[in-house]
């Protein structure tokens, strides 16, 4: 950590730089003799990521950035403030701290927290920026996590880890491929806590990851604006009787659909009805979920087909986490090629072609609040839905 890019001139010519090209920043020669190119080009790229990502590392004066694959790689502010709600009792240690944001916010609501780092670098930037950030109630530690755990007599009330999903063979999605490796050290952890919160990436599948894991209780699915960010497996330090699946969607408004593992089993008939004035697309959490059918009977909608996560309505649903369409029309296949200047974005859905296949078929250009959805209901087979969006979220 080079301090003297937290000098006044440096941290000005910084934010004076922000809408720069970083690359012919790094490649010019650099006006400070302590500081180099390199350093200056890294502070304001992971600084430019900050902005939406991390408003409130963004805003603060003196905070020291690390490497930009580290911003890339942390916490968004949401998804971590998200994580601090699941956090029980006072105490908790973060194994993989890195940059610290997970960390900062479980010490927001929590008594004491411990942030373990394996590299001296970013701990110390992540001890720096807590204290600028005010955080006081964090202890930071430049050591492996699991080797302080297997070394201390301190037990935690919740132990958060993030295991790496990247290995010499390249990216990982199996627990066990990950490292730490969480689940040969499930029983060490188990020991030291009464609760684990363990991040993964949103593709590990339930049933994959229910079979490497014990003693799971809740998993938790997070998406912002419809991109699935993280799932969180909540174990204890007992058995559960049943998994609760949490999908929550953290935009503006935060929505959350839960229910039990088995629950998304429920079969659901499918009436032969025409579609009525409103359709809705459940949110990508939602569909990590899989819970289709009883989505249909929790918000009172029909399914348009058994294979198409797809829903009607002539009711409007504000709750619903997912998108919503008000449906002008059916357009006839044959119709579509007769228009000059069609315009709208594509949605195909259970269809017998891709999206992209039918932008170039019909020559569709793109449009900012009209949609054509590509899909099938079992009443009617194939159809193409002329909509207007009226919640994107």
């Amino acid at each position: 950590m080079n301090k003297n890019i937290l000098a006044s001139e440096v941290q000005e010519y910084i934010n004076t730089h922000l809408t720069g090209d970083v690359f012919t920043i790094a490649m010019a020669k650099s006006p400070f003799p302590e500081v180099s190119s390199k350093e200056l080009a890294n502070q304001i790229a992971a600084k430019q990521k900050s902005v939406k990502k991390l408003p409130q590392w963004y805003h603060q004066e003196l905070i020291y950035y690390p490497a930009l694959i580290s911003i890339e790689q942390c916490s968004s502010e949401s998804t971590a403030a998200y994580k601090s709600g699941l956090a029980i009792g006072e105490t908790l240690i973060d194994l993989t701290g890195g940059f610290g944001v997970d960390s900062l916010f479980f010490a927001r609501k929590l008594k004491q927290v411990t942030h373990c780092e394996i590299n001296p670098e970013l701990s110390e930037i992540a001890s720096h920026n807590a204290l600028v950030l005010q955080q006081y109630n964090m202890e930071f530690l430049a050591m492996d996590g699991i080797a302080y755990l297997r070394e201390t007599n301190i037990s935690f009330d919740t132990i958060y880890i993030d295991p790496a999903r990247r290995s010499s063979i390249g990216k990982v999605f199996m627990l066990k491929d990950c490292t730490p490796n969480v689940v040969e050290h499930l029983d060490l952890l188990l020991s030291k806590s009464k609760r684990i919160i363990i991040k993964t990436a949103p593709l590990l599948d339930f049933s994959a990851g229910l079979k490497e894991l014990k003693n799971v209780s809740e998993i938790h699915v997070l998406s912002v604006k419809n991109e699935c960010k993280e799932l969180l497996w909540i174990v204890e330090n007992e058995p559960s009787a049943q998994v609760k699946i949490v999908c929550t969607t953290l935009n503006e408004q935060e929505k959350s659909f839960s229910f039990f593992k088995g629950e998304e089993d429920t079969e659901a008939e499918i009436p032969e009805l025409d579609l009525q004035q409103y359709l809705y697309e459940p949110d990508t959490a939602l569909l990590k979920g899989g819970a289709f059918n009883l989505i249909a009977s929790r918000y009172g909608l029909q399914k348009l087909h058994s294979q198409t996560q797809l829903y009607t309505s002539s009711k409007v649903l504000e709750e619903f986490p997912g998108r919503r369409f008000r449906i002008n029309g059916l357009i006839a296949p044959a119709d579509l090629k007769k228009e000059k200047d069609l315009r709208g974005n594509v949605i195909a859905r259970n269809y017998r072609d891709k999206a992209e296949q039918l932008v170039k078929k019909y020559k569709i250009k793109p449009d900012q609040q009209r949609f054509l959805i590509f899909t099938q209901s079992k009443k009617q087979g194939y159809l193409v839905i002329d909509a207007h969006i009226e919640q994107h979220y």
